[in-house]
């Protein structure tokens, strides 16, 4: 019977032996470790890399949410609506014969015409509050509803009947029209434009009063 030894052994004073990695061992047990490291690295990187994609879409649908949950219950309970174009200070409403569709809401809660409530797409490029979607009682102030940047190139607001076409006129049972198309920029650490990452979002819905005579 033939006995193989170590290549490569240490013994100590007792003369018992122990085998040792070659350097060809080491260099390869070495790289598979820096492997399995750099997968588990690129790993991290990846799901902090989705995990901010995914911040920005749900910040975006948060947004969106919360804006039309209140929208939507006023319009639900008001006595009276109005569609048109407005901002803090005027408000004029689609004229008759005319296609009903506007990029503001005037809602009244009431029989009294001195308590409204208006939504209204702020256009004047000079303002803090610039192509966001505010909303303000009475005219006293106005506060945002929409904190991403919207970007409608259709109008906000629209006078529907139940087919999804726009009316003319100020009919008793129509429905409200709400489309929001916007772009979200809650979270800077995302970078957007070109080469890089942004979201875009439209949000359709159709609303219609409780209460119709």
């Amino acid at each position: 019977m033939k006995l193989l030894s170590p290549t490569n052994s240490r013994c100590d004073g007792s003369g018992q032996c122990e085998g040792a990695f070659t350097l060809a061992e080491t260099i390869i047990t070495f790289a598979v470790f820096m492997l399995l490291m750099g997968g588990i690295l690129y790993g991290y990187l990846f799901g902090l890399n989705l995990h901010q994609i995914t911040r920005v879409k749900l910040g975006a649908t948060d947004d969106a949410r919360k804006a039309v949950i209140q929208l939507t219950d006023e319009i639900r309970s008001a006595n009276r609506i109005k569609v048109g174009d407005g901002t803090l200070t005027n408000f004029n409403e689609a004229g008759t014969n005319a296609l009903q569709l506007g990029n503001a809401i005037q809602i009244y809660p009431t029989n009294n015409t001195s308590i409204w409530i208006r939504y209204f797409y702020e256009t004047n490029a000079a303002s803090a509050n610039y192509t966001k979607l505010l909303r303000s009682t009475d005219g006293i102030n106005a506060n945002p509803v929409m904190l991403g940047g919207i970007t409608n190139i259709v109008p906000i607001f629209s006078s529907e009947d139940s087919y999804g076409n726009t009316l003319s006129n100020n009919f008793n049972n129509r429905v409200i029209g709400v489309t929001l198309q916007f772009y979200q920029i809650e979270y800077p650490i995302v970078k957007i434009g070109p080469g890089n990452y942004y979201d875009f979002y439209q949000l359709h819905t159709r609303i219609t009063r409780r209460t119709l005579y």
